[in-house]
């Protein structure tokens, strides 16, 4: 455990006016409060706020946020009183300390609507005072990197928590080393082969090409110096799971990724940057399509850099960041930066964001939404997206997440407009709505009257705001079937468990579940944002079953009518999960296909055909197959392996052909039984991690445009 002189001393490094002698009493005032607690690891439990107040002191914070670090936990698990501590350390203190508490309290990974309303909660209490979310990173931080003494559920909880809400967090604030660390580890819970798997390639590829980073540094500094720059470079590879993120995204193998290796070259002045950015591009090719100025359009955090991918040495691909020191600091720190202190006074960066500023403009874009799931998704959303700047037709700036489309565009700018769009042109050229906007392009919307949104506006759609306006006005589209649909679904589930659907009944369904009256809950049961089982426990709690039914393969598929059995198409295999439309025929029923099909261009002109449907939202049996497409190596025991894997997955392998042997390698067609889309992304994901994959994709085959399955009823 750290000493109360170390830590003293650690913050006297950039703070020599520090109150010492405050510190030495909330170090004492913890250390008693927790005397007798122990951690999991058998350690005094007072070692863990110690950690966490030197991490913020390492990040150079005020004495506030210290002290609060050291009582964090006093209120919440010992005698302390919030009365207490305010008369020792002051009400600033004890507010913060007080804050902390109710975060910690809050269950941010619970089910949705609790979810929804923590989140609300979170941000209302970053409001308040944005140092209780950096004491609670901190002690996520802490909490992380010692989490091997807690029982292996609760490590994969804690995991999934820190993947899916504190990382991103720390990110959106600004502070990328903290996101970074808390990714990797959460990552080295959730999937440990996998980072096992990257850390032993790096290995491999440092014995086989030297230490990349230290010679592609070197070549740098040379142009550097040659342009007359004076400028530091530091290089490094990047995180196993910002590795393990670019091969899910790009689906490809750790041997076709290039990019591993990220490179900042800090300057001395704003101008600076602009002559190393010449010096780089004039040395090695640029790659189309990886520069952004964040200089010039900074990010709402305080972020400014400028970013930009060449092709280095060996034709390797290397990512450099470019920024001034004032710059890397606000990037070190986000928001924090407003805190930090030098030599005994807090440091003026001009590049620091007002933290008032930042979190209220974060909070407004989640204050109109009404409904939870709305927000929460508007919420997540917000967090992981990073910011493209377009333009209107009269010049006003609108700033979207990256990968937004003209749809964004439209909703960013009125909902009015969003839900009349029929067209869009970008830098005067008409374009599909599903594309991508990119940095300081001028987008123009063309609406017209009695135009209503479609349902594929969904899977275009990227925007929180865009996607729940979508939602809204779909369902009331069709609204009448939904309903009507719903009633049918309540009433069958409720005499499941011997009650009946009433409108009393639905009405507290409604209150509980936070949705605006019983037909809002019908509509929503109707279009599968529902489920019967949640209705039902909304009411009944103690008569719903505890875990989640089972959806049978009969009722799979919503949007069918009685008579009608939907069968599987070969070619696209839909899985749960996925959009699907289905195409009418005589004699055979539906045919349902994913919404992205390519062999649904042939019923274009056959309309009346198209039936709208959705997967029932429940839990599907591991029925439904789909085929991959694998190469592996061609060494002893590695088909064996590749059956494990997908086995320990809990997919069968219903069928397996060789279709390609080489000397080195094999190539293979393996049908794998699964639930949902989210069990095959793991499937695929599990291969990739495996070091003698050398690809793995879904086959989709347009000239399969038979049946997967045995017609359903």
């Amino acid at each position: 455990m750290i000493s109360v002189d170390d830590l003293v001393a650690l913050i006297r490094t950039y703070n020599p006016k520090s109150d010492e002698a405050l510190i030495r009493a909330a170090y004492d005032y913890g250390r008693d409060m927790h005397e007798g607690q122990f951690r999991h690891s058998g350690e005094p439990y007072f070692s863990h706020p110690v950690a966490v107040a030197a991490i913020l002191a390492e990040q150079r914070l005020d004495d506030a946020s210290i002290i609060t670090a050291l009582l964090h936990d006093t209120i919440e698990d010992t005698r302390a009183s919030y009365a207490e501590v305010a008369s020792r350390f002051g009400a600033e203190v004890a507010d913060l300390v007080d804050g902390v508490t109710k975060l910690t309290n809050l269950q941010l990974s619970s089910s949705e609507t609790k979810q929804a309303e923590n989140f609300r909660k979170l941000f209302m209490a970053m409001s308040k005072d944005l140092r209780v979310i950096l004491v609670k990173l901190a002690d996520r931080l802490h909490n992380m990197r010692t989490i091997k003494a807690m029982r292996p559920e609760k490590q994969a909880q804690k995991a999934r928590e820190t993947m899916d809400i504190f990382a991103p967090l720390a990110g959106r604030m600004g502070m990328q080393w903290m996101r970074e660390e808390l990714e990797d580890l959460a990552f080295r819970v959730l999937n440990p082969d996998a980072r096992a798997s990257i850390i032993r390639r790096f290995i491999t590829l440092q014995k086989e090409t030297g230490d990349v980073v230290e010679h592609i540094t070197g070549d740098m500094l040379h142009e550097l110096d040659k342009a007359g720059i004076q400028a530091d470079v530091f290089g490094r590879a990047k995180k196993p799971y910002s590795i393990w993120r670019k091969m899910q995204e790009k689906e490809m193998g750790f041997s076709r990724l290039s990019d591993i290796y990220g490179f900042r070259i800090i300057t001395r002045s704003e101008a600076d940057c602009y002559a190393a950015l010449g010096a780089i591009h004039q040395r090695w090719r640029a790659v189309p399509g990886r520069f952004k100025d964040y200089i010039s359009q900074p990010k709402s955090n305080g972020y400014r850099s400028i970013h930009t991918t060449v092709s280095g040495r060996d034709g390797k691909r290397v990512e450099v960041q470019i920024r001034t020191q004032a710059m890397h600091d606000v990037a070190e720190s986000g928001v924090a930066a407003h805190w930090s202190y030098r030599d005994g006074v807090r440091v003026e960066n001009p590049f620091a964001v007002d933290p008032a500023k930042w979190i209220s403009g974060l909070t407004e874009q989640f204050d109109a939404e009404e409904d939870h799931e709305d927000f929460l998704e508007a919420v997540k959303l917000e967090m992981y997206a990073d910011k493209v700047f377009c333009f209107t037709p009269k010049g006003d700036v609108v700033k979207l997440p990256r990968g937004a489309t003209p749809i964004d565009f439209a909703y960013a700018i009125h909902t009015r407009i969003g839900n009349a769009t029929v067209g869009a042109k970008v830098d005067t050229m008409r374009v599909p709505l599903w594309t991508r906007i990119k940095n300081g392009q001028s987008v123009e919307i063309i609406t017209a009257g009695g135009q209503t949104p479609q349902a594929t506006w969904l899977d275009i759609a990227t925007t929180g705001k865009a996607r729940s306006a979508i939602r809204r006005a779909l369902r009331e589209l069709d609204r009448d079937r939904y309903i009507k649909l719903g009633r049918e679904l309540a009433r069958s589930a409720f005499e499941h468990v011997g009650k009946k659907a009433t409108d009393k009944a639905l009405d507290s369904a409604a209150t509980t579940l936070r949705v605006k009256g019983r037909d809002e809950v019908l509509a929503r049961l109707g279009s599968a944002e529902l489920t019967a089982r949640q209705v039902v426990h909304a009411v009944y709690p103690d008569l719903a079953p505890k875990d989640a039914e089972e959806v049978g393969r009969d009722r799979a598929v919503i949007g069918l009518s009685a008579d009608q059995s939907f069968e599987r198409a070969r070619c696209c295999q839909p899985l749960p999960g996925e959009r699907i439309v289905g195409i009418t025929y005589r004699g055979r029923g539906v045919v349902v296909h994913a919404i992205d099909c390519e062999t649904l261009s042939a019923y274009d002109d056959q309309p009346e055909r198209w039936l709208d449907l959705h997967w029932h939202a429940g839990k599907h049996p591991a029925a439904y197959d789909v085929t991959l497409d694998i190469t592996i190596g061609n060494d002893a025991g590695v088909l064996g392996r590749i059956c494990t894997l997908i086995g320990e997955q809990k997919a069968n392998i219903s069928d397996l052909t060789f279709v390609d042997r080489k000397p080195d390698f094999f190539r293979l067609l393996v049908d794998v039984e699964l639930r949902d889309a989210e069990h095959l992304h793991g499937v695929i994901s599990v291969l990739n991690a495996e070091s003698d994959v050398a690809e793995v994709e879904r086959r989709r085959d347009p000239q399969r445009a038979g049946v997967s399955s045995a017609p359903e009823r």
